[in-house]
């Protein structure tokens, strides 16, 4: 993912010129409830081209995909929002608990803490104590380990296997 951001967005075919700020994309957004998240305000901001790489808002989307689903023009909002993550952090800009969760994943395999509290969630639940993931299998985390060296996602993320 190597260019200018508008070159990235182009290469990946998003097209952010098409919305009509509706405020569908706003309104779906379930961390917008709960923060300063402006879905409408980043797409109209990509749309003029000002992208302020290290600008919290864009570090507060949770991915869910809701506003994608919703808007009205199929414009692929919260992909744009990870390509213009992708740039920022190809810059050196990176949130500190998107980072620190990026460790955890090179650690464990997983985004999510496999502590005490969260196997007893899974008890409880009546869930395996693991999930059939790469936590269960240690020759799978060795193996995703060694991916993720491999395309540098350690060094991408500031992982200091040493810590």
């Amino acid at each position: 993912m190597h260019g200018t951001l508008e070159e990235i967005l182009k290469n990946e075919n998003i097209d952010v010129l098409k919305c009509m700020q509706c405020g569908v994309c706003s309104a779906s957004c379930p961390s917008g409830r709960h923060m300063t998240l402006n879905v409408r305000k980043l797409v109209r901001r990509a749309s003029r081209k000002i992208f302020d790489l290290g600008e919290e808002e864009m570090w507060m989307c949770t991915t869910c995909y809701t506003c994608q689903e919703r808007c009205p023009r199929k414009i692929r909002i919260a992909d744009t929002i990870l390509a213009v993550r992708s740039k920022a952090v190809l810059e050196g800009f990176m949130k500190f608990h998107h980072r620190n969760v990026a460790h955890m994943f090179i650690e464990t395999g997983h985004a999510v803490p496999i502590n005490q509290e969260n196997i007893d969630k899974r008890e409880k639940l009546g869930l395996r104590r693991l999930p059939a993931t790469v936590a269960s299998r240690d020759q799978a985390l060795d193996d995703l380990k060694k991916l993720l060296r491999s395309c540098s996602f350690d060094m991408l993320v500031e992982y200091d296997s040493n810590e």
